[in-house]
């Protein structure tokens, strides 16, 4: 059974606020909590927090404490696994066989942050090679960068902040987190959980902002030494040219991921995958499959085995074990995609399925063929359970049409033929190429980057770790 939560702001010692923020379940817009909103007074109290930890070097968690809290972390966050994933569904509206699978992933990412530090180590720097560097001796360790500051985004609202704030706390870094203000819940149980486990509250701070202007400011503050962002790229692009110098950041925004195929491709394989990695959380995810190019002889027959897979998934409620697919995180998103689809067809697109609305925030999941370059769902980031396919008559063709927009993020390519695979690896427009797949696959120890305008630097707990720190160098003169 779920109750009501309300989460004050997690910075110790605070005293003003600006309000409350009231969440709403998606999928029926049903009240399930609330958060205390930060004021700039408070902003303030932890961003000085934060600077004074980094300032004192005696303070600093040592990382056997770090491995400690870590473990219990991880320990009680599987205690409450269900709890967790029952709540994520209901807040952020991915369907509840999803949600018990990015719960899974997020403990598994804990326990990826332990072995990083267990593992992590510098390296001897080569001395003694010519004679200016005769009788020297180098080598270099780790250490934490300083403060973070993490914005996060509303479509994994439990892992995205294991992402963020657990390799900051891992790294030494005193860490702030603000959360999407559609999905704050789930942040601010993850940052009790930690204070739980061990870790002094002042190590890692909560607030919820609504303000814009402070919200922009706080970003631009010299005190913060990283700051980390997932969300879209307009104001990802934005809030970094805001830093102060010297701020470090990686930044990870949206994609229009491409799939290609070529005549040899397995359908009857490709199907479960493609619509899957389309509709997957109402296609919310920023790798999920969106423009897949295939040559005209298979076009109709693909599409047919895709929509037949979506029949199969059910769309609606989050909570229930039978949802496939849960609702748009608000009404307006599916507003926006309605009028994107209808503009497609407007403009030439075939409708092969789907296009209906099934309540306020519910879409079916859609299948277009051939929508026009111009139009919104060839050109932008769809975000909904919408796939296109185009016709391409050749691998160059697909591979050409599939590079024509400015996002650059995970693809996929489909074939029995290694040459058609290693050319496409090495001509698309992606950090990452699957082979065989869909676009959407990820672990959480490997490189997870948008490049272009999808992002920057590269994400996966131990990339984002190695980010958090600086590498310094110690070089001895040697005496006889």
């Amino acid at each position: 059974m779920t109750t009501k939560s309300h989460f004050k702001t997690l910075v110790p010692n605070a005293t003003g606020n600006a309000g409350t923020l009231e969440v709403t379940a998606p999928f029926d817009g049903a009240v399930i909590g609330s958060v205390e909103l930060a004021d700039a007074a408070t902003v303030e109290k932890a961003l000085a927090s934060a600077a004074a930890l980094h300032a004192n070097p005696s303070q600093r968690l040592p990382a056997w404490e770090r491995i400690a809290i870590l473990k219990k972390s991880a320990d009680i966050l599987t205690e409450r696994a269900e709890t967790f994933a029952l709540e994520s569904a209901r807040e952020g509206g991915k369907p509840l066989i999803d949600s018990r699978a990015e719960v899974a992933r997020a403990i598994d990412g804990i326990h990826c942050c332990i072995e990083t530090l267990r593992t992590q180590h510098g390296e001897e720097i080569p001395m003694g090679l010519n004679p200016a560097s005769a009788n020297r001796l180098a080598f270099s360790s780790h250490e934490p960068i300083g403060p973070v500051l993490a914005y996060s985004a509303f479509n994994h609202p439990v892992n995205l902040i294991i992402h963020q704030i657990f390799p900051a706390v891992a790294a030494g870094c005193p860490v702030i987190v603000k959360p999407a203000s559609d999905t704050p819940l789930s942040c601010f149980r993850l940052v009790e959980l930690l204070h739980e486990a061990g870790l002094p509250p002042d190590w890692c701070q909560a607030v919820a902002i609504k303000d814009r202007d402070l919200a922009t400011s706080t970003v631009g503050d010299p005190r913060v030494a990283f700051f980390s962002f997932i969300g879209s790229g307009n104001v990802g692009w934005m809030l970094r040219s805001k830093l102060a110098p010297g701020t470090r950041c990686a930044l990870e925004h949206g994609g229009a991921a491409p799939v290609v195929m070529d005549a040899t491709a397995d359908l009857e394989m490709a199907a479960a995958p493609l619509a899957k990695g389309a509709f997957y959380h109402a296609g919310q995810v920023c790798v999920s499959v969106q423009r897949i190019f295939a040559p005209a002889s298979v076009i109709q027959d693909l599409a047919d085995r895709i929509a037949a897979e979506a029949t199969k998934m059910k769309t609606g409620d989050p909570t229930l074990k039978e949802t496939a697919i849960g609702p748009l995180i608000r009404t307006k998103e599916a507003d926006r995609i309605e009028k994107w689809v209808e503009e497609a067809i407007a403009s030439g697109a075939t409708l092969h399925s789907g296009n209906k609305r099934l309540s306020e925030s519910c879409f079916s999941p859609t299948i277009l063929i051939n929508p026009p370059a111009d139009t919104h769902v060839s050109k932008m980031e769809i975000f909904g359970p919408v796939v296109c396919l185009y016709t391409a008559d050749s691998i160059d063709e697909a591979i050409s049409a599939a590079n024509s927009v400015p996002y650059s993020f995970q693809a996929s390519v489909f074939s029995r033929e290694m040459d058609t695979i290693l050319r496409a690896y090495r001509f698309l427009n992606a950090k990452t190429v699957m082979a065989n797949d869909h676009t959407a696959f990820r672990v959480d120890w490997m490189p997870f980057a948008g490049l272009r305008e999808s992002g920057l630097g590269i994400g996966g707990i131990p990339h984002t770790m190695a980010d958090m720190q600086v590498e310094k160098s110690l070089i001895m003169k040697l005496h006889g």
